[in-house]
């Protein structure tokens, strides 16, 4: 079978389309931060609560992303949000004053939450359907987004200084990628929302009625696998968060680094999650995801403890890489087994990944305030120790068959 008409393939690519516009949009607006603040005159206080409004907005999501789940189901809700980010973009060029700036961000992060949602449930629903592992690499392509919208940023900075323009491209391109995924995303969310066999606590946790049946679908009370689940997503983003945020200040401060070597921290940590994410579908599909998030989240734990104990540029760098190497299939294999359990579940555990990219960076900076930054960073490799300990509660499938999960990166 050829792979333009491999419906694996296929969806693969549509869903492909969906990641790599979340990464591509969220990078583009936070690309010309420093345009926008002098376009609307904000002291750096109000650029803050300006970039927070847009998590509070994702964060407090989560009912309104649950109903509309249900409602429109995963296909039609990543279409519409996707759609919707494009044209956000316009709306912020264009805000007239701070206050409407506040509320198209606040906006840009419910419709974030509808999509992270939708288009992790699309990849769930595309492995359970052709029994083919492929999360690890879609949350890639996230990454590589966010790489295209960072140097599409560079490029229309140096042309022009007008953020309508740069905005304008963008949306030309999302529109390309919102018509690429139009075309191959799955119809049916089914196989995603049937609840897991394996999970011993649901059925002693969910009420007796909880089970999905004909006619309206209502909200039921997450059982213990779906909370174990949520506990090792905010862990495993918290450190994802901190370690973006804090590294090259850790490197400074701390391990003295230059002021050359010091963005080396973010580039290494992002340098490797891409790289694992690449691989990860190939080492879910031959040890199993619970394997998989075990060891990683222990080598990510392990390896920044010895490196902030040494203490040093070098060894900082080498934790660093244990760090992104260890933490980057959490998330993938974490949102995939949420996704069995039911939209509910999946948008659950999706808002509290959320809040741990929200409270990572602040929980570590309020930890280096009373001490220093090497017990933040300890904190950080603290909470990879707790997904480990999570993922010890979590219900995992078997393995996919090795041939299967070698899938090739849309």
């Amino acid at each position: 079978m050829t792979r333009l008409h491999d419906p694996f393939r296929r969806g693969q690519l549509a869903i492909a389309a969906l990641f790599l516009s979340l990464g591509f949009q969220y990078a583009t607006w936070a690309a010309r931060i420093p345009a926008i603040k002098t376009d609307l005159d904000l002291s750096a206080a109000e650029v803050g609560v300006l970039l927070m409004a847009a998590g509070v907005g994702a964060a407090v999501s989560f009912p309104a992303v649950a109903w509309l789940m249900r409602r429109m189901g995963s296909r039609r809700l990543a279409l519409l949000s996707q759609l919707g980010l494009a044209l956000l973009l316009l709306a912020l060029a264009a805000a007239p004053n701070y206050p409407v700036a506040l509320l198209v961000m606040c906006a840009d992060g419910v419709l974030v939450g509808c999509l992270n949602v939708a288009m992790n449930a699309q990849g769930a629903a595309l492995e359970t359907r052709y029994e083919r592992n492929t999360m690890a690499r879609l949350h890639a392509v996230f990454s590589a987004g966010s790489l295209l919208a960072a140097l599409l940023a560079s490029g229309m900075t140096a042309a022009t200084g007008s953020v309508t323009a740069h905005f304008g491209v963008a949306v030309v391109l999302l529109a390309a990628l919102g018509v690429t995924a139009r075309t191959g995303l799955l119809d049916e969310d089914a196989p995603a929302d049937r609840p897991d066999p394996a999970d011993d606590g649901a059925a002693a946790d969910a009420p007796a009625d909880a089970g999905p049946k004909p006619g309206r679908r209502r909200w039921t009370v997450p059982s213990r696998l779906t909370l174990w689940m949520c506990c090792a997503m905010v862990f495993g983003t918290v450190a994802e968060g901190a370690m973006n945020d804090w590294s090259a200040l850790y490197l400074k401060d701390i391990a003295e680094a230059s002021a050359e070597l010091a963005p080396l921290g973010i580039a290494v940590v992002s340098g490797m999650m891409v790289v694992a994410r690449l691989f990860a579908d190939g080492w879910r599909g031959r040890w199993g995801d619970g394997r998989v998030v075990l060891l990683g989240s222990a080598v990510a734990a392990a390896g920044l403890a010895v490196a902030l104990v040494s203490g040093g540029v070098a060894p900082a760098l080498a934790g660093f890489a244990c760090m992104g190497l260890g933490i980057a299939a959490v998330t993938p294999c974490v949102y995939a087994a949420a996704a069995r359990q039911g939209s509910d579940a999946l948008t659950l555990v999706a808002a509290m990944g959320t809040t741990g990219l929200l409270a990572g960076p602040p929980l570590i900076g309020f930890i280096a305030g009373a001490s220093n930054l090497a017990w933040g960073m300890g904190a950080v490799a603290a909470s990879a120790g707790a997904v480990a300990l999570c993922s010890t509660r979590i219900s995992w499938t078997e393995p996919a068959p090795a041939a299967q999960s070698e899938a090739t990166p849309a």
